[in-house]
């Protein structure tokens, strides 16, 4: 069984991702992978020596093309499974411009009213856009 905590910081060496909750114009940002039929939001993995924020910054525009945005770190959170504690970074994104996508795995992006039903990881994010709904205090 996978549990989503939050947590104020960790050490930086245990960030292993990023995600980044979006809006635009006051829609939801939502991702489609090439091989997937559902929803997610953009982020990904920290490469190696990467500062997360640039993290943050490279995983949204390489899933949006979000190109003018104000980023907004939310907090630590982590998955944690019976055996592992897997952490990342989780930032809130107001999106004012996308350009082009670039070439990726993900084959479009999606501006959504409400929040979709075909999550790629139903059971963690959603919660870490409920988090990021309370702390940046959006609707």
């Amino acid at each position: 069984m996978l549990k989503v905590k939050f947590y104020d910081s960790v050490d930086d060496s245990l960030l292993k991702f990023a995600v980044i909750v979006s809006k635009h114009d006051g829609k939801w940002v939502f991702c489609k992978h090439k091989d997937r039929d559902t929803f997610e939001c953009p982020g990904g993995h920290r490469e190696q020596n990467e500062n997360i924020t640039d993290t943050a910054k490279r995983e949204l525009y390489e899933e949006t093309g979000a190109d003018d945005y104000s980023l907004t770190p939310v907090c630590v959170y982590s998955v944690a499974s019976d055996t592992a504690e897997t952490c990342g970074m989780l930032y809130f994104a107001d999106i004012h411009s996308f350009s082009e996508l670039p070439p990726s795995e993900i084959e479009k992006v999606l501006l959504f009213d409400d929040l979709p039903a075909d999550w790629t990881y139903p059971l963690i994010q959603p919660k870490l856009v409920e988090k990021v709904k309370q702390v940046i205090n959006i609707k």
